[in-house]
């Protein structure tokens, strides 16, 4: 069972008494509430652990959980309408729509299937929208989240010409206005559109707040969409799979379980319609299990681990550089995870950065080359990047034994000239010697190698292989954070306040840390976004879209107005206390002691 070898399991998030206010995907998790203290080691334990929860079977009638025969069903049912638009492609889309996180794998899962298709010699049937367009796949874009308006202007472009379109709409905490109104627009036009919702939080934790320009909330369009389901002219798949390691931060299990679903539900399809394999409870379950699988082989490389994240974490704190060198679709995940630091602890767009072998012909995302401030090919990285590299820097190459290994020999020596910090992550089938003289290479050339073996191929090996470098990546790039301080408790306490989200966020965490009121931690934060200890009559009187507008070119905003609260100190002496000590959690001690 995966997690064995891990912390002890707890269940206490499950009680309705705990952090009752807060919805599932925002609550806290028990487990790592002291991960901002913890050593590498500790922290690759505490993320294990959270992991292990995905898979943890129904306690009592709380939650449904991933592996419930509801969701299992409801994942069958899906992949049958999708085998009914594969067998008859005509005029027919399947479109996956997110933000942030959602919206790069909804990227990353169409860019696979419609490969697959194409080696079957059959036509592309899907598409992918992310809030913000393609930049969004590279750079935090927060804004158009809170858009209902352009999301449904975004639907309605991608499917303009199409008589049936299942629409798969992810918002991990049921929360996005921009997946909102794309499901709206669906349930407004069901000759069309059979709308489905995957997400992570119980339809009555929905978000219920009036979005821009509408008449209806999340709630609403979720409850619309629950009657309909009964008749199987809508579909919820929201499984609970426990509070984030990170709290809010749906980027690690709400993305690894979006993964999941919908490639669960796409092979279950592809399986049906061109191997006559037909979609059964027990394939579904078999083929969710060899994801738990994945958890277990990849976490019992926990030493090694440890040795990147506090490798990570050593450069960052150092004021230095954590380069991932990635080939195929192990690259784009490199891609997703730099691009996901930014706005989870308020990183640097050059702290964390990934390069793709091929660029953005390997890429090949809707707007193509996004143009000179996102330079994402190899040769990018060896004209711009490794000049300025020294030891203190890290260099991380991502690949599998089915890529040219002989190419990641050549990048790895001409890092290895400039630096010596250069480690690797590969996966390979046990028994595979194919490549064995140019990986020895590759372990000369690195201070560590990790090898992730694997048993057997099969037509899932290539995703678990993904999703096995998700897990190990956020792992690092999470706890390479911890380890610079930006975490608190279990919380991203430098989270950008950039849309409405996180603004609300924000607020809660304040709230929780501080113990003041919420109208005294709005007023702490608004203090903090504007850089001034009174606020105008202007500024209270405006609405989130303005404050939000504004924090977007403020940094710590969090930090500082946590510091002003708790000890009562104008912004100047916060700021200065800061600078201080930049880790927060020792800050704030220090102001207290």
């Amino acid at each position: 069972m995966a997690g064995s070898d891990c912390l002890p399991t707890v269940h206490e998030w499950e009680s309705p008494d705990y952090e009752p206010s807060l919805p599932v995907s925002e609550k806290s998790n028990p487990l790592t509430c002291d991960i901002d203290r913890a050593s590498a080691n500790h922290i690759v334990r505490m993320l294990h652990a959270s992991d292990t929860q995905m898979f943890q079977e129904e306690t009592r009638a709380t939650y449904q959980r991933l592996l419930s025969e509801q969701v299992v069903e409801t994942l069958m049912e899906v992949a049958k309408n999708v085998e009914l638009i594969l067998k008859d492609p005509r005029d027919s889309l399947v479109v996956l729509s997110g933000c942030g996180t959602s919206g790069r794998l909804a990227y990353l899962i169409t860019s696979a299937f419609n490969r697959a298709l194409r080696e079957l010699n059959q036509s592309s049937v899907y598409s992918y929208i992310i809030a913000g367009g393609d930049r969004a796949l590279l750079s935090s874009q927060e804004a158009p989240e809170d858009d209902p308006k352009l999301g449904m202007l975004s639907l309605k472009k991608v499917c303009e010409g199409k008589r049936r379109v299942l629409f798969i709409g992810i918002s991990c905490g049921l929360s996005a206005p921009f997946v909102a109104g794309q499901l709206d627009f669906c349930l407004q036009h069901p000759e069309v559109y059979t709308p489905v919702l995957v997400g992570f939080n119980p339809a009555h934790q929905a978000r219920d707040e009036p979005l821009p320009g509408c008449t209806f909330t999340f709630r609403s369009v979720v409850q619309r969409m629950q009657q309909l389901a009964k008749s199987q002219k809508a579909y919820l798949i929201n499984p609970a799979v426990g509070p984030e390691a990170i709290s809010g931060s749906s980027r690690m299990k709400g993305g690894s379980a979006t993964k999941i679903l919908l490639e669960v539900v796409l092979s279950a399809a592809h399986a049906a319609t061109f191997a006559n394999t037909p979609i059964t409870y027990k394939g579904t379950l078999q083929h969710m299990r060899a994801y738990e699988k994945t958890l277990d082989i990849t976490y019992a490389q926990r030493e090694q681990i440890s040795a990147l994240l506090e490798a990570a974490g050593q450069s960052l704190r150092c004021g230095r550089r954590v380069c991932y060198l990635g080939w195929g679709s192990l690259g784009m995940l490199g891609l997703i995870d730099a691009s996901e630091c930014i706005p989870t602890f308020g990183a640097d767009y050059e702290d964390v950065r990934c390069f793709i072998s091929g660029g953005y012909r390997e890429l090949n995302n809707n707007e193509g080359p996004l143009g000179p401030d996102f330079c994402i090919a190899h040769e990018d990285f060896l004209h711009l990047v490794l000049p300025s590299l020294d030891d203190q820097d890290m260099v991380l190459l991502l690949y599998t034994h089915s890529d040219d290994v002989s190419e990641v020999v050549k990048l790895g020596r001409r890092v290895r000239e400039k630096m010596s910090n250069l480690y690797a992550v590969y996966h390979l089938v046990d028994g595979d010697t194919a490549a064995a003289v140019h990986q020895d290479d590759i372990n000369k050339l690195c201070l560590s190698s990790l090898r992730i073996t694997w048993p057997a191929s099969g037509s899932l090996l290539h995703m678990q292989w993904e999703l096995s470098t998700k897990l190990l990546l956020n792992t690092v790039s999470t706890g390479a954070h911890v380890l610079k301080g930006k975490i608190y408790q279990n919380h991203m306490i430098d989270v950008q306040v950039t849309n409405s989200k996180l603004y609300r966020r924000a607020t809660r965490l304040l709230q929780k840390l501080s113990g003041c009121p919420e109208s005294q931690c709005e007023h702490a934060l608004l203090k903090a976004v504007y850089c001034m200890d009174k606020l105008t009559a202007d500024i209270t009187s405006s609405d989130i879209t303005t404050h939000t507008c504004t924090a977007r070119n403020r940094s710590k905003v969090v930090p500082l107005a946590l510091v002003c609260l708790l000890t009562g100190c104008l912004l100047r002496e916060a700021e200065t206390h800061l600078e201080r000590q930049p880790i927060v959690r020792e800050a704030v001690e220090a102001c207290l002691s």
